[in-house]
């Protein structure tokens, strides 16, 4: 899974987070989430991060031929 800048900003809108917040969540600098938003390529150890941020939080991120973004995994 790759980790785009629209699906960060969809996963962030989803749960309602600022840049700030999934930056403290994840542990990394809140610098890193902004340069990622705007289009910089992370490093696989911050990907990784900020993807099992989203998903522990019931964001899958979406980057593939049925669309780029995120969706909320309902509760089961």
């Amino acid at each position: 899974m790759t980790l785009t800048p629209e699906g960060c900003r969809a996963g962030r809108a989803l749960l309602k987070w600022s840049t700030r917040d999934l930056a403290e969540r994840a542990g990394v600098a809140f610098t890193t989430v902004h340069r990622i938003e705007a289009g910089q390529v992370p490093r696989a150890g911050t990907e990784a991060r900020l993807l099992a941020t989203f998903a522990a939080a019931g964001v899958v991120i979406l980057d593939g031929p049925e669309g780029v973004g995120a969706v909320l995994r309902r509760g089961d």
